[in-house]
């Protein structure tokens, strides 16, 4: 099976509103990122599409993390970024994220601007002359469900 098979596979198993809005904000971030390499992980709480020059998870830049419910856009050194408009959360040493409402929360220009900066200071850039890869890294052998169970819809 392909990559972009076992990535659809691993997709078809959220809601469909999701899934469109996974599927625009991958479009996005691959015309965004010309030469990134995608490192796909389906991990035990979400399903998650890594941005960066290499294979190699250490050197990757940007994260799109696909939860039950919503999408988050990890900025993988986002603790060393400049953010004016207060949109990074998170208070570790190193990640920051930031919520995507929809795949244009990713044309917003703080957000441009942040992922910007988190390009030029990346230690190794991105090649645009490279060529597109899907690579699926892992498959959690254990995982929470990808759809919202009933019970929690009615809190």
């Amino acid at each position: 099976m392909t990559p972009e098979k076992q990535l659809a596979g691993f997709l078809a198993r959220y809601e469909p509103a999701l899934v469109a809005q996974a599927r625009a904000a991958r479009a996005t971030m691959r015309k965004r990122l010309p030469g990134a390499l995608e490192l796909v992980y389906d991990n035990y709480n979400a399903l998650v599409i890594g941005y960066g020059p290499t294979e190699r998870a250490s050197e990757a830049i940007f994260s799109i993390a696909i939860y039950p419910r919503w999408i988050n856009l990890f900025f993988l050194s986002g603790a060393r970024l400049a953010d004016p408009d207060g949109r990074l959360q998170g208070s570790g040493n190193q990640v920051r994220s930031i919520r995507l409402a929809s795949a244009k929360t990713l044309d917003e220009p703080a957000v441009k601007k942040l992922m910007a900066a988190a390009i030029a200071m990346a230690p190794r850039p991105f090649d645009p002359a490279q060529s597109h890869r899907l690579v699926i890294r892992s498959i959690s052998a254990k995982q929470r469900a990808r759809r919202p169970s009933k019970a929690s819809d009615q809190r």
